[in-house]
């Protein structure tokens, strides 16, 4: 680039200059700006970037901006506003560190007279936007990987359970940082397993298919927030979801729906929920042995709001640190047992 014939300034037109750095989000379809970034734009006396492959410059050029294809020092720029005209530049994907840390330079240096500087966002990840970039690695995890590209819904099925189970185990802990980690490995089994649905020959679907039917899912669960209807209290809110429920499933029993795989304690729990809430008078079966007493007390821990599957876990860590309070006193008995022994044999 030759810098000294493209950006002469005017010394004639008063005034400091502007130079705007324009960001955008790759995770924002591209010639989505905000209002300032347009006007910003089409106020420019000359708009840069140093990236010709810049997924927003067909968009402006469309929109009558013309874009030059130059990577000016900050020296050379600070130069072309001394006439007071304001140069806008498209950052790429990396920023510009090259020319913001210049500019920094230059003004701390206080030896000349700066331009306004200025940085525009002219698109912003709105929540969620991350979950673009997951779909993104995982797709191509899927396609390079040699182990994610053998895997099959049956193969990862045991990577669910325990990374359930692991996030159970993070909330009942209370540890923040362990909660965040295992909320994301969670996530990662929807969308490994999204992944590997689109390869599917006869029924395949993609992560978007899954966001979309859990969406749908909810907007017609909860009527009091998306419809007429209304609802002041959670038992009010659980009689909607049960409701609705009931309609889309069409279930001929209260049964149908609970999985049995699921923990003994979990599972007993669950039918006593789902006879209670359809105001079933159903008789424990008979029967002897730990088993039938164990599916009571679940159903009785139900009935009185009581989760018996966490209550349980409580009561094993308990139980795990009394152990671990029983093994640290036989180390030090045992210590102390040796410190005698050593007495003994120093005494003789």
């Amino acid at each position: 680039m030759n810098a000294t014939s493209s950006f002469d300034g005017d010394p004639t037109t008063p005034g400091p200059g502007r130079i705007v750095l324009l960001t955008t989000s790759h995770r924002v379809a591209p010639g989505l700006l905000s209002w300032p970034a347009w006007q910003a734009l089409h106020g420019a006396d000359r708009v840069l970037c140093a990236d010709g492959a810049h997924p927003q410059l067909p968009y402006l050029r469309e929109a009558g901006i013309t874009v030059d294809e130059e990577s000016p020092t900050a020296e050379d720029l600070v130069d072309a506003c001394a006439g007071g005209r304001s140069f806008v530049v498209v950052a790429t994907g990396e920023g510009e560190p090259r020319l913001t840390d210049g500019l920094a330079r230059l003004a701390g240096s206080g030896r000349i007279q700066m331009p306004d500087l200025e940085l525009l966002p002219a698109s912003y990840d709105l929540p969620g936007a991350r979950l673009l970039d997951l779909v993104q690695v995982m797709d191509r995890i899927r396609v390079e990987c040699p182990w994610s590209s053998q895997q099959t819904h049956k193969g990862l099925a045991k990577y669910g359970i325990e990374e359930a189970y692991e996030l159970v185990e993070a909330i009942e802990e209370g540890d923040r940082d362990e909660l965040r980690e295992e909320l994301g490995d969670v996530l990662l089994q929807v969308v490994f397993h999204s992944r590997i649905a689109e390869d599917d020959e006869e029924a395949p679907f993609s992560i978007d298919d899954v966001a979309g039917g859990i969406v749908a899912k909810l907007i017609h669960r909860h009527p009091h927030v998306f419809g007429d209807e209304t609802a002041t209290t959670p038992e009010e809110v659980k009689e909607h979801w049960l409701r609705t429920k009931a309609e889309e499933k069409r279930r001929t029993s209260v049964t149908e729906g609970v999985p049995l795989g699921q923990p003994g304690l979990a599972l007993s729990a669950k039918l006593s929920s789902r006879v209670r809430t359809a105001g079933l008078d159903v008789a424990l079966p008979a029967g002897e042995g730990v088993g039938y007493e164990l599916l009571a007390m679940a159903v009785r821990a139900e009935a009185e709001g009581v989760d018996p599957e966490a209550a349980l876990r409580a009561a094993a860590r308990a139980y795990r640190d009394a152990i671990r309070l029983t093994e640290g006193y036989a180390e030090t008995d045992e210590g102390r047992d040796e410190d005698r022994i050593e007495g003994r044999d120093e005494e003789a």
